[in-house]
């Protein structure tokens, strides 16, 4: 695809000025896409230089499996190709196992999906500053079984959104980490959004490039709360064993009486938004996600708050986010706080964190390319205090565990990187 450059650094400035994330530098590719997935070439085997990865195992007692769902909704057109008329989803679905021996292990990406992260997504939309090749991103360890079956039980369930420009699979280290804590956690790819989703007979459906920046996010936030409703539905015929293509022992594993959603950046944002809309959903979480629109002016839930828990996680000394957070805040009834993870950029809470130290050495990169990405706070203290307070979050909201909500009060000794604003 052709790059604009002016348009690139125009669209640059002003998205990252506003915090929807790093990875907003996405919309600052001018090229149209075609209208409909095309069958993708297939992707070249890795270099022979490229760099293993390996994701942090998750800390809970449970094992994990996983399972790639593609979901179809046959009510609605596809909002960003009209003439499409369905709306198609990959999404992922992490749930604790009964035992994970004699399965393979879940791919972190699948193979073109793989091959167009490398090429484009890894530079041109994350901004993290990697040659093309160095990195086998299909083959990195996930420490997640695919298809094992499902542990006896009836599991909270947690929908996870992306920032723009991510793909799903973008902070699997957390998402695996909460499915061992006992959660069935989903990941959605929102279709023509998504920088690259694969779809099971190997086309990719690719990101719709935007001409206007403000109007592509309130679109994107609208079609995301769409999205995330359609999910819940089809998590609903899942539960009953009655959604096709889903594993039969999933059926009577998920308590759909207990829901939550976090998201990364623009994921999170989509999380307050989808709460807003969905009572279904009783708690929410927002990593570094803006809450205010292009121009400046607060998003409706930062106008109106929520009625229910929700928990803003934002990078150190950011700026960017306070005037919709205050404001969210001021105006929520309902139990709230506003934490700030010492030392780190917005991309420490995402799988960025634990992948870059195991990349950047090897392709000659300097130490300040990693304190801009992930800033300067320890990798693995980084993604221990993050998998601590989402899951706390979790626990004291939908389990009611008055010992999580301790850890909610106020600053902890065993986290000290965790800082309390509000």
């Amino acid at each position: 695809m052709t790059i604009n450059q002016n348009a690139k650094a125009a669209t640059t400035t002003t998205l990252r000025a506003l915090a929807i994330g790093a990875v907003a530098a996405a919309c600052t590719v001018t090229a149209a896409l075609p209208a409909q997935a095309a069958p993708a070439a297939p992707a070249p085997a890795p270099a022979h230089h490229a760099r293993h990865l390996t994701l942090p195992a998750p800390t809970g007692p449970h094992q994990v499996g996983e399972v790639a769902l593609h979901l179809v909704d046959r009510s609605r057109p596809d909002p960003w190709h009209p003439e499409q008329p369905q709306r198609q989803l990959m999404v992922s679905v992490f749930y604790p196992a009964a035992r994970t021996a004699g399965h393979p292990e879940a791919p972190y990406m699948l193979p073109q999906a793989a091959a167009h992260f490398d090429s484009v997504t890894a530079n041109d939309y994350l901004q993290l500053g990697l040659p093309t090749g160095r990195a086998d991103w299909a083959g990195t360890d996930t420490h997640v079984a695919e298809g094992a079956p499902a542990a006896r039980g009836s599991y909270p369930v947690v929908v996870y959104s992306p920032g723009l420009g991510e793909p799903r699979t973008w902070d699997t280290t957390l998402v695996a980490d909460l499915a061992s804590r006992g959660y069935v956690v989903v990941t959605v790819d929102n279709t023509y959004e998504s920088p690259e989703v694969q779809f099971p007979d190997g086309s990719l459906a690719t990101m719709t490039m935007p001409t206007d920046p403000d109007a592509f996010i309130r679109k994107a936030l609208d079609v995301r709360v769409a999205d995330t409703a359609f999910v819940l539905d089809q998590l609903q015929r899942l539960n009953r064993g009655q959604l096709p293509g889903a594993p039969a022992d999933l059926a009577g594993r998920l308590d759909l009486s207990k829901v939550g959603m976090f998201g990364h950046s623009m994921g999170g944002t989509a999380a307050a938004d989808a709460m807003a809309a969905d009572h279904r959903i009783a708690a929410g979480l927002d990593m570094d996600g803006n809450l205010t629109n292009l121009d400046g002016s607060l998003m409706p839930v930062a106008q109106h708050g929520l009625d229910r828990p929700f928990l803003l996680m934002g990078k150190d000394g950011t700026t960017d986010t306070g005037p919709g957070w205050n404001a969210f805040e001021a105006n929520t009834p309902g139990w709230t706080r506003q934490l700030t993870l010492k030392g780190s950029q917005h991309a420490s809470f995402t799988d960025a964190e634990a992948l870059l130290p195991q990349l950047l050495p090897r392709v000659g990169q300097s130490g300040q390319v990693r304190a801009n990405d992930i800033g300067t706070i320890n990798p693995a203290l980084a993604i221990h205090t993050t998998e601590a307070y989402v899951a706390a979050f979790f626990d004291h909201t939908l389990r009611g565990s008055a010992a999580a909500g301790r850890l909610l009060d106020g600053p902890s000794a065993k986290y000290p990187a965790m800082e309390f604003v509000h």
